[in-house]
């Protein structure tokens, strides 16, 4: 396995200048992880405001019981011995629970965090450790309930568990039946192809989803059976016991609701100004919080003093809310800028690992940060892949193709390739051929008009027509190529569909378990050993 930079053009802008041009966008962020400096100035901040968080022995208990059952190997165990100390420090990296642990970029960011993990402990010279923050309490549904295999012949396959029928709750809220989850195991064991590893991986799934109530559970026994050797904490943001830690900062999101709203607003129009699209809707009126009413996750806004929905199902004041968070905290949930807060304030936080269009969002809540107490923790970009195997990579020197001409796009060069095989010339012969033909009849024609005007225009249909065969038997001469270099065009498609599948990063697509089943569960172990690199320059893994 050989692994190469690929830098990539395009994301989000204020993502690019944060790794690039740190400096041009400092004051939208807390400090840059890559500074030996900003590190140690975040530590030491975590050091002097330990009794602004919540009870980090008690937040160690909850995660035990949650680790417990789903994610119990030693190594967690003793990370989680290490939390419970004072001056522990933690990397968080974290994303909503997908189907058989969603697309690769996710497997991608746990390393990350473990590695990061790794490298901030040795450079503080103090315990740190990683932990993966599963966001059950988001409720979209529509956007973890798939994932995508390249099956036996080669094409992009959809597998989908369909949504029980129910409220618009969390994900980790929504049960999920034991014969929804044997579907989707025997769909995938069906695409992918036979290998030495099958039977090691599909047990491997059906033990993650057997005790699995809902798909946050079924991510997280995968995410520790994958992840768990490395000392990986799991989170899940919907766990009810947690719900209760974070009482007192939801009593803070309320009582200062209106003065967070103020410094998301005031932040958001520096983003603005300083030439950057926003990643994150910033709406007056918008509590940033959402209510558990039923069953359903509704989201709050405030008008005339007054808490609610837009649908007017809940309505409540500030002090009645207050009331309620009291005897059930279990109702209250983030939305996507008020859990950077509430992460800062259950762990001591010393960097996120961060997709770009999550550090572009992410500078939001930066002077919300200072409402709570807190401080913005550094941030780092994950690292990201393409992996391409052996066979398409000799493909690939084959034809000529550099991953720059897969990702741009191969129909252009698919094409002159073809053209290139032509020995007999048969497309210039072709367009020789109509041209001649319409050198030769164009006269008659005029000359037939002269006649009798009808003539012209029946001589202008007649030789469309002919033309129309011309091309007719064109296009066919041209399909029998094709024909004749159909394994080679085969090759070429896969190439395009391995790496760049319906036009996006193969990372933002594909799932692991077509790589494991390729090349087992040691493969996962190899990829830990790639060196880490937070500078967001995309590589690329040779197999």
């Amino acid at each position: 396995m050989n692994v190469a930079p690929e830098p990539l053009p395009g994301g989000s802008a204020l993502a690019r200048d944060y790794i690039d041009r740190y400096e041009s966008v400092g004051h939208l962020y807390g400090g840059d992880f890559r500074n030996e400096e900003s590190r140690r100035k975040r530590a030491e901040w975590l050091d002097g405001n330990e009794d602004q968080r919540a009870n980090r022995a008690e937040v160690a208990s909850v995660l035990r019981l949650y680790n417990e059952r789903h994610n119990s190997s030693p190594e967690v165990m003793a990370s989680l011995a290490l939390l419970e100390q004072p001056g522990t420090l933690v990397i968080t990296g974290g994303q909503q629970s997908g189907l058989f642990t969603g697309p690769l970029f996710v497997v991608y960011k746990a390393m990350t965090t473990i590695l990061a993990a790794r490298e901030a402990a040795a450079r503080l010279g103090r315990p740190v450790v990683p932990l993966f923050w599963i966001a059950g309490e988001d409720h979209d549904w529509d956007e973890v309930n798939h994932t995508y295999v390249l099956n036996r012949t080669g094409e992009i396959a959809k597998i989908k568990l369909d949504k029980p029928e129910g409220p618009r709750a969390s994900v980790s809220g929504i049960t999920v039946e034991e014969q929804s989850w044997q579907q989707v195991t025997e769909l995938l064991e069906g695409m992918l192809q036979e290998s030495e590893f099958k039977p090691q991986i599909m047990e491997f799934i059906r033990t993650s989803s057997d005790a699995a109530c809902s798909m946050s559970d079924a991510f997280a026994k995968l995410m520790g059976s994958l992840f768990g050797k490395f000392g990986l904490i799991l989170l899940d943001s919907a766990d009810p016991s947690l719900r209760r830690l974070e009482r007192p900062f939801f009593k803070a999101l309320i009582e200062r609701n209106d003065e967070l709203e103020a410094a998301y607003k005031d932040t958001a129009a520096n983003i603005i100004a300083a030439g950057y699209d926003l990643q994150a809707d910033v709406t007056p009126g918008n509590a940033n919080l959402f209510y558990i009413h039923e069953g359903a996750r509704l989201l709050l806004h405030k008008s005339e003093g007054r808490f609610s929905d837009r649908k007017g199902e809940v309505s409540f004041s500030r002090e009645e809310l207050l009331l309620i968070l009291d005897e059930h905290p279990e109702r209250f949930s983030n939305n996507v800028l008020t859990r950077p807060l509430m992460q800062d304030y259950i762990l001591p936080v010393l960097a996120t690992v961060l997709g770009q269009g999550e550090m572009a969002y992410w500078a939001i809540p930066r002077d919300a940060f200072h409402v709570v107490g807190g401080q913005m923790p550094l941030i780092l970009p994950r690292m990201s892949f393409t992996v391409i195997e052996g066979t398409l990579h000799k493909h690939m020197d084959k034809y000529g193709l550099s991953f720059a001409d897969v990702r741009s796009g191969l129909e252009g060069k698919r094409k002159e390739w073809l053209a290139a095989q032509d020995e007999l010339e048969l497309g210039r012969r072709f367009e020789e051929a109509k041209e001649a033909f319409s050198a030769m009849y164009e006269p008659l024609i005029e000359q037939l008009g002269n006649i009798q005007a009808g003539l012209l225009k029946l001589g202008n249909n007649n030789k469309e027509k002919i033309l129309d065969q011309i091309a007719f038997l064109q296009g066919k001469a041209m399909d029998a190529m094709e024909k004749q270099n159909e394994a080679a065009l085969r090759q070429w498609e896969r190439i395009e569909l391995s790496l760049m599948p319906a036009g996006k990063l193969q990372e933002r697509v594909y799932n692991i378990m077509y790589y494991l089943n390729r090349y087992g569960l040691s493969w996962l172990d190899e990829l830990m050993t790639i060196p880490a690199d937070y500078s967001g320059t995309h590589r690329i893994i040779y197999m």
